[in-house]
């Protein structure tokens, strides 16, 4: 019972701490995302996305580069846009590009894992558009696109319109920096960003706080085999079956992009090779209830077919990265960032920057509950009720669990 009592306390400890180490991160990022969306304007988005041409998915990705990370609220946005008349290839392109290659996530990144898992995620995130947009140029799923078409038909526009994950519906000369109405619709915005996420940062800091705690580093050797070995001494089945490994326990803990990276970060902590980590960080997108949300929207067929797609492509794409970055004798060696050793709450630049964004974020949420800004856009994705209420108790379960934990951690 002590034992358990003790690695209660440092899981609640080990859980604030990640997120005490992450914390400006989440809040510049999402402060360059409100601005984005606030001050650029998405009527020429569904204009130029027509087409599944080069330009076009160029569009597409830059799109996707420019918005916000939330898994949830980008696969509204692309049903949006498809909805509209983008071409499906500029769509998957948009979806990914959302979820791999916007800022927040980068930073988030460079804190955990260290530069050579952002670059990766950044030329992954463009390996995942190129080589979706030649499974879907060979596969040629035109029956597929043309039902799931047919299905957002029936769906009402005005709904549709509501999800908008892109940005504000006002007119560039309306949106000017100087504009202390502007920053007010960035302060609302920055809080709607939060309010996207803050369930699932909340799960995932939780799960890798009792990660961390409970489990045993043989979990994670029997899980990816030869997990201790370096990494370029893994034969090609065994990285294999750690890109395969990698989305299956995505799958199970269902926490989306933000939300993973310090699991991620434990799992490359335990030994896990850079093509495991990487795939596991790729797999926000071959979910259950990202395959449930497709399937509402598009049908059970395509939202089938965009898991393997996605899936095959992220396998790929983790595949590749890591021989590529061991030809060019690139590939991490070692645990460059010990989460679990690490002090997070010492006095150095990341003390001063979060208290620094604790500020403007105060600024920006008051903003956000107490000024009038008009309309700005409502980026929030249905997840489905259901779904949406049990993230929110599981939630405030993890508030009550950490509560204690650290009562027990400074008190017992």
């Amino acid at each position: 019972m002590n034992q358990f009592i003790q690695s209660w306390a440092d899981a609640a400890y080990t859980c604030i701490g990640f997120f005490w180490m992450a914390l400006w991160a989440f809040a510049l990022g999402y402060l360059i995302s409100s601005m984005i969306q606030v001050f650029v304007t998405e009527d020429r988005m569904q204009k130029t996305m027509g087409k599944d041409n080069f330009k076009s998915i160029s569009l597409g990705t830059f799109f996707g580069f420019i918005s916000s990370s939330c898994s949830f609220s980008a696969l509204a946005t692309t049903k949006s846009l498809f909805q509209k008349g983008a071409g499906f290839i500029a769509s998957i392109a948009f979806l990914l590009a959302s979820t791999n290659l916007v800022i927040e996530l980068g930073v988030i990144i460079s804190i955990f894992l260290g530069w050579q898992f952002v670059v990766g995620e950044y030329i992954g995130g463009i390996l995942l558009i190129i080589i979706s947009t030649v499974l879907i140029k060979l596969l040629k799923p035109n029956k597929l696109i043309e039902k799931a078409k047919r299905n957002l038909e029936h769906e009402n526009d005005q709904m549709g319109d509501m999800h908008h994950h892109g940005m504000s519906q006002q007119e560039p000369k309306q949106d000017k920096l100087s504009s202390i109405h502007s920053w007010h619709k960035v302060g609302k915005q920055y809080g709607m960003e939060w309010n996207m996420v803050w369930k699932d940062v909340t799960i995932g800091f939780t799960i890798a706080g009792i990660v961390s705690a409970f489990v045993p580093d043989g979990f994670f050797q029997t899980l990816f085999i030869d997990s201790g070995t370096a990494n370029t001494d893994l034969g090609f089945f065994t990285l294999l079956e750690h890109v395969l490994v990698g989305p299956i326990a995505a799958f199970i803990t269902f926490i989306g992009s933000m939300g993973n990276i310090p699991l991620a970060a434990l799992l490359y902590d335990h030994s896990v090779s850079f093509a495991g980590v990487m795939a596991f960080i790729f797999s926000d997108l071959v979910v259950f209830p990202v395959l449930r949300i497709n399937a509402k929207y598009y049908g059970w067929k395509m939202s089938l077919f965009i898991l393997f797609l996605l899936f095959t492509s992220l396998i790929i794409t983790s595949l590749l990265l890591h021989y590529g970055f061991a030809a060019f004798d690139l590939l991490p060696q070692g645990n460059i960032h010990s989460v679990q050793k690490n002090d997070p709450f010492k006095i150095n630049y990341t003390f001063f920057l979060n208290i620094a964004f604790m500020v403007i974020s105060g600024v920006l949420m008051y903003w956000s509950f107490t000024k009038k800004t008009g309309h700005v856009s409502h980026n929030m994705a249905s997840q489905g009720k259901t779904l949406e209420t049990i993230l929110k108790y599981l939630a405030f379960g993890c508030y009550a669990w950490l509560i204690i934990g650290l009562g027990l951690k400074f008190l017992a």
